[in-house]
This record gives C-alpha cells, structure tokens and sequence, in this order.
C-alpha cells in the first residue's frame, strides 16, 4: 500500500471487500462519536500521543506489538485532518506495518460524494451517496433540462456538471424539507444559478426567513416531459414532502427510509413556537412533539405513501451511518433503494396500527443529530455559520433523522 491513501479509494477498498484494519488515533471521544467502519473493515483506536511517547522511550516496536489488531494486513491510519496520522503511520512502516496515512483525514472523508444511476425510463436518476454521513440527493435529467432534490452544500457544482455533462440545464433545486442534520445546498445552488429554489408550501409556517417558491400539495412541475408531484408528506417535520418522480420512483427525503421511518421530535426541540398542536413548544415537550409528529406520520405513511403500486421505488434522503461508522445492510458503494412493496411486507413498523405506531416511534428518542438546532436555524434562514470553518464543523458526524422503530431493513441491492 502507499504511504497515503484517497478517501475515494479507501471507499473503493471498502465496497470490493477488502480485509483492511482503519486505525484511528483521535481522541478517545472524537472516535466513540464517528468513525469509519463497514465491509470487512476492523475499526480500532490507538491515541496518537501513545505513539508520540513510545517513540520518545525508542519502544515504537514494542508498543506497536501490543496494539490490538491484525498487524500482518493494511492499515489505515486516520486522525482529523490528516497531520498526526501522518506520522503515526511512518512510525508502523518503520516496524514492518503496511500502513498508509488517510489524506485529509476524517474532514476529507465527509468530502467523499459518490454517484448511482438508477433504473429509469424516461431520463436519468441519478443518487448522490456522501458515505461519511448517509446523506442522500438525486438529480433527474430528462431532455434538456435537470432538477436536483436535497442537494448538499459542498458539491454544488457537482450536480451543474453533471446536468451538463448528460446534456441538460439544471434549471430546479428542491428541498424534501427544512433539514436538521446537514446544510442545504438548495438555496445557494438556486442563487448561483439564477433558478427559482423550491420548498414545500408548508415551510412557511416554520418562518423560513428568506424567499422560496412554494409547492403545494399534489402540485406536479415537468421536468423535460417527467412530472414531478409534491406529496404533502409531513411527519418528521411539519413541512415535509415527498416528490413521486413519473410513476416509477418517490424520494421520500427523511418520512421513509429501507429500514426505518422518520423521527418526530426534532423540528419542535429547535424551531421555538411551534403549531404541533399539544403544547410541544421547546426541547421540554419532546415527547408530545414526537407524539404530534407520529400521528402525521403514520397518516403520511399508510394515506400517502403506502398508497402508491408496490413497484414504486422509494428513494430516502438518508441511509442510517451507526456511531461505529456502520450501516446496517446497506452495502458501501450500491444504490440505497427499496420499493413500496418491500417496506409494506418487510417494515415492522408499518404494520402497527395508529396507536401502537405512535407509542412505538416516541417510547425511545434516539441520539440527536450534531448541532442539530444550528443547522436547522441556518436552514431557515435565521442565523449563518459564520465562516467556512464553522460551517464544517456543524456537517461532520453522521446523520441521525431516522427514528429507533426496529424492523428489519428491506434494502434492495
């Protein structure tokens, strides 16, 4: 292995099934709340001041050997930004390891953005994965023109050159819903584009504090002879929507996932003064919140969704990325999809009636999503990052917009 390593071709390593050690020399805290894990990866700690001291004592053999991993295959060596890793992997070379050093470290693995096509007639959809955090966006190119939904902040050229590149204008940029886990791309993408940035007509009521062009419910725009069709599909938050693409796709943003439904609670914890109907108002009401929002929910699922042909494909706007860096049964590098049919027979969840779902989607609220209420403040419009550093910070970790409902995924290959 080289002394440095991609973070595309560490995922690459990853999605063929190869037996690799990631060894990260974070902070123990650093590490506990994100790290890269997945295939036949074995993730492990190691703090990169035990190399510094092992070396200053001349034991970097010694110490090396007491490490807790495989020592005969590659490792990868990862750290924040790529600078501490560095040595600690010269250090293992120096002892016989074939370790590399990941280039840029774990900020640069947020930055890794890799693309699906998916079956479809009519055009080209195409998913957009950021490993790092599970987030999802799409981009749908039909004769001419493009739409991008969900798109994320730091690759807004990526979608333009695409659109280009397959031959259309991205002329749409659509939001699922106010997001709490990442910073949209959708509003900038619009300006830098001169096109109108569209939400569901519902966000408005969350005081969104700039201009958009509302979608109303069952409002269809065609998009290079496709009909794009805003589903009203609140739950997660108030405003949610889903966009059923022609007939053959939904992306359903943060209401269904393959193996899991949206959370409930967090646009009441962070919006202040809210119309969720029995006093969830603050973080202090979480619970009738996450209530008010379940019952949304199952209406959205079983009167809206659910009601489309089992074929339909669903497109979420998340896979689920675990503490531990993995990801259930989604397979690094594939296209994460199911289908209506697949959740309806598979999804335990779905099968619980009105009640029991709600008690269900609120008896545990999972783990927050980092710095959830900034970034769905600088969602709204009503407060910034205030420099590009900052605006960083608030993205990295995974997303954690899926509710703790058990059931099996149903994730297709």
């Amino acid at each position: 292995m080289d002394e440095t390593i991609s973070p595309a071709a560490l995922h690459a390593r990853i999605r063929a099934g190869e037996s690799l050690t990631v060894l990260d020399v974070r902070d123990r805290k650093a590490y506990d709340a994100w790290r890269i894990e997945g295939g036949d990866v074995e993730s492990t700690y190691a703090p990169y001041l035990r190399f510094v001291a092992a070396e200053a004592r001349g034991e970097v053999a010694e110490f090396v050997g007491d490490l807790d991993f495989d020592l005969g295959e590659p490792v990868v060596v990862v750290c924040a930004r790529g600078e501490t890793s560095a040595h600690a992997a010269e250090l293992l070379r120096e002892v016989g390891v074939d370790a590399a050093n990941l280039a840029g470290g774990m900020e640069a693995w947020a930055d890794l953005y890799v693309a699906h096509d998916l079956p479809f007639e009519g055009g080209v959809l195409r998913q957009y994965e950021r490993p790092a955090t599970g987030c999802l966006a799409y981009l749908l190119a039909s004769d001419g023109e493009a739409l991008v939904v969900d798109p994320l902040r730091t690759f807004m050229h990526r979608y333009e050159r695409d659109s280009a590149e397959l031959g259309c204008e991205l002329g749409y940029a659509f939001d699922t819903h106010v997001h709490a886990d990442h910073l949209s791309g959708g509003r900038a993408l619009a300006d830098d584009l001169g096109v109108p940035y569209h939400l569901p007509a519902a966000a408005a009521e969350r005081d969104v504090a700039y201009s958009f062009e509302p979608l109303a419910r069952n409002e269809t725009l065609d998009v290079g002879g496709v009909g794009v069709k805003a589903l009203a599909t609140p739950g997660h938050t108030d405003d949610g929507a889903s966009y059923l693409v022609g007939r053959s796709a939904v992306l359903t943003g943060d209401t269904l996932f393959t193996d899991s439904v949206g959370r409930t609670e967090l646009q009441f914890a962070a919006d202040g003064d809210s119309d969720a109907g029995d006093g969830a108002t603050d973080g202090e009401d979480e619970p009738a919140g996450a209530a008010t929002g379940a019952e949304r929910l199952y209406g959205s699922l079983h009167g809206t969704l659910l009601a489309e042909p089992d074929g339909v494909v669903v497109c979420p706007g998340h896979f689920a990325v675990a503490n531990d860096g993995t990801t259930g049964d989604v397979v690094p590098g594939e296209p994460v999809t199911t289908t209506v049919g697949s959740v309806r027979r598979g999804l335990d969840v779905l099968g619980l009636d009105r009640e029991a779902f709600v008690e269900t989607i609120t008896a545990t609220l999972p783990e927050k999503p980092p710095n959830y209420e900034a970034v769905i403040a600088a969602n709204r419009g009503v407060e910034s990052p205030p420099d590009e550093t900052a605006a960083i910070e608030l993205e990295l970790g995974p997303n954690r917009c899926a509710a703790d409902a058990g059931g099996e995924s149903t994730a297709d290959d």
